[in-house]
């Protein structure tokens, strides 16, 4: 039985991820070491920190019978830079997950980690009661937990 290369694997690898995404959401490739401008990088002198965008964090969101549930995966954010807040039904998750102290970095080979703010926005599919959260942060995770308002009550509307 013939065996493949390594580089045909990473062929095929790129051939499926191409099947999926559009060409623009292709990964860039790493440049080599002696590349100074890393492949699907802008210049340096071209970067400006304030036209920088917040991630967007993932999320999961699923009912229980009784609860309404939001997770996020927030590995390496300490509790205290969280802010999570609700208003008219709708969740805001904020953060920034800081990559330490970076002062001796001359070059980057590979960067594909998320360092800084972060933020989502959720409006929540079904009512919750606002005074009934519990949020907890475990192992990197980010469970919110709601408890989902009754709709069993049918209220009629007078006509005038």
């Amino acid at each position: 039985m013939a065996r493949r290369s390594r580089d045909e694997d990473l062929l095929m690898e790129d051939e499926l991820t191409a099947a999926f995404l559009g060409d623009d959401d292709m990964p860039q490739a790493v440049a080599p070491v002696d590349d100074p401008q890393p492949a699907g990088n802008a210049p340096a002198d071209e970067w400006d920190e304030d036209d920088a965008v917040p991630g967007q964090l993932a999320v999961d969101v699923y009912e229980t019978k009784e609860k309404l549930v939001v997770k996020a995966r927030t590995a390496g954010v300490n509790k205290h830079d969280l802010d999570v807040s609700i208003a008219d039904n709708t969740l805001s998750i904020r953060g920034t997950l800081s990559a330490g102290n970076e002062e001796d970095v001359e070059n980057y080979f590979v960067q594909e980690c998320y360092w800084g703010e972060f933020s989502r926005s959720i409006a929540l599919p079904v009512p919750v009661k606002e005074d009934e959260i519990e949020a907890v942060l475990k192992d990197g995770v980010l469970t919110i937990s709601f408890t989902k308002l009754k709709q069993d009550t049918v209220k009629k509307i007078q006509i005038l």
